[in-house]
């Protein structure tokens, strides 16, 4: 006898309804409900996410199809394309991006993404800061213009580099620069944050260095800067230059004025030098040159998003239905990297998303269906009938 719920309402067990049920009071979101609940919308576009229904009409029929399974994820009935647009439309965004942040913190606080991924020994927080462009067509989306014929909003990130999920999210237009929100990023005393080019800002680096954050970045071309003492360097790296300087810059050393760190390291597979620029003045410079290699984890983390989820067509053409679909996307991502830590099937994520994606309302427990995944699910037990022995009618029982 199968014991257990499909993948997708084990999966959902993960989201605790008493936090849900919160913050639906705290948003007001079910205030002129007619039997459209909250957690049937948070349903619904999951199930968008995970299945990949590129329309309104593919997730209600693809959920309708399950209807005899749709207990077991707490939902009655598949809903109605209209009831599913006007909920997108007019529930409030907010509530889906604060789930996001609770499950997060949930599953940080006991620890079920395991230690640290990445490989530095230092104690020290590591973060990349970085965005993403994601493309609208403006005829559809005239709110989000960017360009004269394109539309776009701005995906924002901080990734913890703890377990490659965000520590900061915020979604901008398009044409904003990404200084902007940079700033508005609450940062902790000793914290590293690996930024490129594009975040050069010196009266930023300044308040980093004033609060004790340490940055690495490339710098950029141009800056000018006179050099304090130039350091030992290690033997057998590919480091070319280790330099203490000062920025002489006309602005820069008023706005940044603090002793910084050059380092110049070779790329042997592009054949070029990239120049770090750092405020941190103890690390080694192959350990430095290192930190900003890890910054490709956040393209990593935007190429797994647009690839595996549907960040790039939309069910809703207002602000606030993308926005929902957006912040479902994360929390969809995050379910799925964890699915990829506990699976010991050694497959990539994009290989589980897609076989999640066509065994969502199979009825297999979630852990062995993670170690087996290709393995025949269970059957269904046929229902028995026991043999009932009657006399012949005009004999006597013996």
């Amino acid at each position: 006898m199968i014991r257990v719920g499909s993948l997708f309402s084990q999966l959902l067990r993960q989201i605790p309804r008493d936090v849900f049920r919160g913050l639906v009071q705290k948003y007001r979101s079910e205030r002129y409900a007619k039997g459209f609940t909250s957690w049937t919308h948070l349903v619904a576009m999951l199930f968008s996410q995970l299945a990949r229904a590129d329309s309104l009409r593919e997730i209600c029929n693809g959920l309708a199809c399950c209807e005899g399974k749709l207990v077991h994820v707490g939902i009655d009935k598949s809903p109605r394309r209209s009831t599913l647009a006007y909920a997108n439309e007019h529930r409030p965004a907010e509530m889906f991006e604060a789930l996001f942040w609770k499950v997060l913190d949930r599953f940080r606080e006991q620890g079920l993404f395991g230690g640290k991924k990445h490989h530095f020994r230092f104690k020290n927080r590591l973060l990349s800061l970085d965005s993403t462009i994601i493309s609208l067509c403006l005829s559809l989306f005239p709110w989000a213009d960017y360009r004269r014929t394109k539309g776009g909003v701005k995906l924002h990130v901080l990734l913890n580099h703890d377990d490659y999920l965000p520590e900061f999210a915020v979604l901008t237009d398009a044409a904003k620069h990404d200084i902007g929100p940079a700033r508005q990023i609450p940062l902790r005393a000793g914290s590293i944050v690996v930024v490129d080019r594009g975040y050069t800002d010196f009266a930023l680096f300044g308040r980093w260095c004033s609060e004790g954050v340490f940055f690495v970045t490339r710098m950029k071309e141009g800056t000018t800067y006179t050099v304090e003492e130039s350091l030992k360097l290690p033997t057998g790296r590919r480091i070319l230059a280790d330099q203490l300087i000062r920025l002489t810059g006309t602005t820069a050393e008023t706005k940044c004025p603090d002793l910084l760190r050059r380092i110049v390291v070779w790329d042997a597979v592009e054949q070029r030098q990239i120049e770090v620029l750092t405020n941190h003045l103890k690390f080694g410079a192959t350990t430095l040159a290192e930190i900003y290699r890890e910054r490709w984890q956040i393209e990593l983390f935007f190429k797994a998003l647009k690839q595996n989820l549907k960040v790039k067509t939309f069910v809703g053409t207002t602000e606030n239905a993308l926005r929902i679909q957006i912040w479902t996307a994360l929390l969809a991502l995050m379910l799925l990297k964890w699915l990829h830590y506990l699976s010991t099937a050694g497959w990539s994520l994009s290989n589980l998303a897609a076989l999640l994606r066509l065994n969502l309302f199979t009825y297999r427990d979630l852990h062995e269906w993670l170690a087996k995944p290709l393995e025949t699910p269970p059957l269904l037990p046929l229902p028995e009938q026991l043999p009932l022995c009657l006399p012949v009618s005009g004999q006597l029982p013996a």
